[in-house]
């Protein structure tokens, strides 16, 4: 049995930067929608446990980045750029006389933050789940990633092949034991592509799976994100692996350091996927987060 959505979503496709992206709706329409981003891998399809939490019906947008979901794939290599530039794009369509709303998890927090640091006259509140950024690299990591990334073109990774839904959902579950089976059902369906020998894969252009040469340089994020003026909110899980992978570049007395106006909460038994684990305590705190009128 897989979750039933409270709220019913609206499907569109639109035109950004000349590649066919798909975009999800909730509640009405209105001129400035809250703009919800979603993680590597991840569709807008599955911000629908968090929607279905909110106390009242908002107006939101939900993007599938290039590559991912039902939106188109390049064809070709996908740099962190791109997806700056394609939120812009989005911005200009459906919040175009108006500072945006960003609720962005894990990569789309990531971009969410440095966006609002490059356009700061362009965001008005930014809501960050797990998006901290990513582990610091060195100069001297160069000549490893660049070989890891040469032998990658040889032989490129592929998403795995699952022969149903139930067993991708069972995989889902064993990788996050809180996931409900309801959840993990919808996750399995919105996550996943049939095959054409049969079977499923991951809605996702592999393409995503290949290292980037380039090494991320953390300091250029931060300098993103101090920048911003709009009022941020970081929540993380209590439980989450990535607050360990990142130690103290994770903190909240470090991410102060990097965001003017932050509230900085933690979600307790909740993973990375806190809108998955946790889609009632994150609502509230959004909700709550962006009715403040101070923060």
């Amino acid at each position: 049995m897989t979750a039933t959505p409270r709220r019913a979503p609206r499907h569109e496709r639109l035109n950004l930067r000349a590649l066919e992206h798909h975009l999800t709706r909730w509640g009405p329409d209105a001129a400035t929608p809250w703009v919800m981003l979603h993680g590597w891998a991840d569709t807008s399809d599955t911000f629908q446990f968090v929607v279905d939490a909110f106390r009242t019906d908002h107006p939101i947008v939900a993007l599938d980045w290039r590559g991912f979901g039902r939106t188109a794939w390049q064809g070709g290599p996908y740099w962190f750029a791109d997806y700056v530039a394609d939120l812009d794009a989005l911005l200009e369509l459906v919040c175009p006389d108006a500072p945006a709303t960003l609720i962005g998890h894990s990569m789309g927090g990531n971009l969410a933050c440095l966006y609002a640091g490059i356009r700061p006259e362009r965001v008005a509140r930014v809501v960050n789940l797990e998006g901290l950024g990513m582990r610091r690299t060195q100069p001297g990591d160069a000549p490893g990633r660049y070989r890891r990334w040469l032998d990658e073109l040889r032989v490129p990774p592929e998403f795995a092949r699952y022969d149903s839904l139930e067993r991708f959902a069972a995989v889902l579950r064993r990788r996050n034991p809180r996931l409900t089976e309801e959840r993990a059902a919808f996750i399995a369906r919105s996550w996943s592509r049939p095959l054409p020998g049969g079977g499923w894969t991951v809605s996702a252009d592999p393409g995503h799976k290949l290292v980037n040469p380039v090494l991320y340089r953390r300091e250029e994020a931060e300098a993103c994100w101090r920048a911003a003026t709009a009022p941020v909110l970081i929540a993380v899980g209590g439980a989450s692996e990535l607050l360990g992978q990142l130690g103290s570049d994770a903190s909240e007395a470090y991410l102060r350091l990097h965001h003017p106006r932050l509230t900085y909460v933690t979600i307790p038994d909740a993973g990375h996927m806190l809108h998955h684990d946790a889609p009632e305590a994150v609502a509230a705190l959004i909700e709550a987060f962006l009715a403040d009128p101070s923060p």
